[in-house]
């Protein structure tokens, strides 16, 4: 039997330098899409997948971040003494249990790889999601929980991937399978930023994965690669070596909130998905677009 996905890595110690000077003060994981902020939508997913643990690599600055999974004790009781038992309830529910979050520090920009790798200790010998908390999924059914479907099926170590232009599948992680058209399918090859014109396929890897422990003992020895950093896709190329990996198929929308444009698509496609904003919304878009 598979080893059940306990445990879920999100990597948030990044400096947010592209969404200046909103994020000076404030991480760019905490910027809010409608009401809520990214990181929460990650955490949703995650939790919504069976996810019981939540293990945070942050880095300076980030401890707000560590705050908003905590109890609130003076808000919580200004709004029970206000009877906004609706708003109370929906922070209350929205809170991992005691004991379901853990937070290490990264100490120094060496890349994902490096964010994966400082998490050893708390992940332990047992397989993990990992989560990027800049690319939000977005359908009805949630990307991990699907991954999740194909660990049960296969092993191994899962990589949630995407289709994308093919003109732009330099700028991406890249997955060759065997079977393009398949929801689930063995992967061939990956390849980390392919050079313009000879990508293998052009499905790109989301930022969704489920991996083995034995990734950790590869990360501790794995040189630095691309832009001076120890990356995550030359490890798992090595691992692929000695275990199964599966690319699955992600057919909702995906938007990259590390950029302004996906920052900005996300905010309107998830308004958009809600029945209490919808209506009134769309009466406000239709008013800026001139229609």
């Amino acid at each position: 039997m598979n080893k059940p996905i306990r445990k879920a890595v999100f990597p948030v110690a990044g400096l947010g330098t592209r969404f200046l000077p909103a994020t000076k003060a404030m991480p760019k994981e905490m910027l809010t899409v409608v009401d809520r902020p990214v990181i929460q939508h990650v955490v949703d997913e995650a939790r919504a997948a069976g996810i019981e643990h939540f293990v945070f690599v942050t880095g300076r600055n980030k401890g707000v971040i560590e705050d908003h999974f905590d109890n609130q004790f003076e808000l919580e009781r200004t709004l029970l003494e206000r009877g906004k038992t609706r708003e109370l309830e929906a922070l209350l529910r929205d809170l991992p249990g005691p004991g379901q979050t853990s937070f290490t520090r990264q100490q120094g920009p060496l890349g994902l790889g490096h964010a994966v790798w400082c998490a050893r200790d708390i992940v332990g010998d047992e397989p993990f999601a990992l989560l990027l908390p800049d690319m939000l999924h977005h359908a009805d059914t949630p990307c991990l929980s699907e991954m999740k479907d194909a660990y049960a099926a296969h092993g191994g170590n899962i990589i949630g991937v995407y289709e994308v232009p093919a003109d732009q599948a330099h700028q991406y992680g890249i997955v060759d399978v065997e079977n393009a058209g398949a929801k689930v399918s063995p992967i061939r090859a990956m390849v980390e930023k392919p050079a313009k014109g000879t990508a293998p396929s052009n499905l790109a890897i989301s930022g969704r994965y489920i991996l083995q422990p034995e990734i950790f003992a590869l990360l501790e020895k794995q040189e630095r690669g691309a832009g001076g950093e120890i990356q995550l896709t030359d490890a798992m190329i090595t691992l692929a070596g000695t275990q199964p990996f599966f690319a699955t198929r992600f057919d909702g929308n995906i938007y990259d909130c590390g950029s302004k444009i996906g920052f900005l698509a996300a905010n309107v496609a998830y308004a958009l998905s809600r029945d209490d904003l919808a209506p009134d919304f769309r009466v406000a878009l239709n008013a800026l677009l001139g229609r």
